[in-house]
């Protein structure tokens, strides 16, 4: 699997991400959201360059003009509820894009020890299609495998990305064990070191959905 980290280059991606972080700065729940989805569109920006193109010609006030245009039929998915802000960023980008919903949860044994679990899935025939899972946070990466297993069952698709704005490395590590020699790639704006006892990424920026839509029981 290829990982491509955009936080090796520096660019205004950085901005967002330290807001999000910023325990300053995120406490705005509006503000937290648009950053994730500018987060969003700009990834969904740097991916549209690895993509199919086919030229076509456009009729503008004064003659013709050739222009190359994207000829995947492109699925955005995202697991919810905190990936719907980022998700949003590349809809912005992919507006005629079909779109796929997976619904992950942890269910908690303990304190500290939980397993996942999917709920719901709404989803398009994929097969032959670009698909785009959108995950704003890969802790562990195992809620990202058992979407990426659920949307499977509608359909094979010819080129997966992944996408988050936060990974660690550890989901980093399993997720290239899980995916190698395939057709994922992974694209994230930021790679943590290490999680914490309750798998939360470390530095993070905490509960990405709660920060988003509020603290749920």
């Amino acid at each position: 699997m290829e990982v491509i980290n955009l936080s090796e280059n520096n660019s205004v991606l950085n901005q967002f991400i330290k807001e999000i972080r910023s325990v300053q700065i995120q406490g705005d729940p509006i503000r937290f959201r648009r950053n994730l989805e500018r987060i969003g569109e700009i990834i969904a920006y740097e991916i549209s360059k690895t993509m199919h193109y086919t030229s076509e010609e456009v009729t503008t006030p004064l003659g013709i003009a050739p222009v190359n245009v994207i000829a995947d039929k492109v699925v955005i998915s995202t697991i919810l509820r905190a990936g719907l802000p980022f998700h949003q960023g590349f809809l912005s980008y992919f507006d005629r894009a079909e779109n796929a919903f997976v619904s992950a949860y942890r269910k908690y044994k303990d304190a500290l020890k939980f397993e996942i679990f999917i709920e719901y899935i709404a989803s398009p025939d994929i097969t032959g299609k670009t698909l785009i899972i959108t995950d704003p946070m890969l802790a562990t990466g195992a809620s990202l495998e058992l979407a990426h297993g659920a949307l499977l069952t509608k359909g094979k698709p010819a080129k997966v990305y992944i996408a988050s704005v936060i990974s660690s490395q550890q989901a980093v590590d399993y997720l290239s064990e899980h995916f190698k020699g395939s057709n994922v790639s992974l694209w994230t704006a930021a790679i943590d070191p290490t999680l914490n006892d309750h798998s939360y990424i470390v530095p993070g920026l905490g509960d990405a959905g709660d920060l988003a839509f509020g603290t749920k029981l």
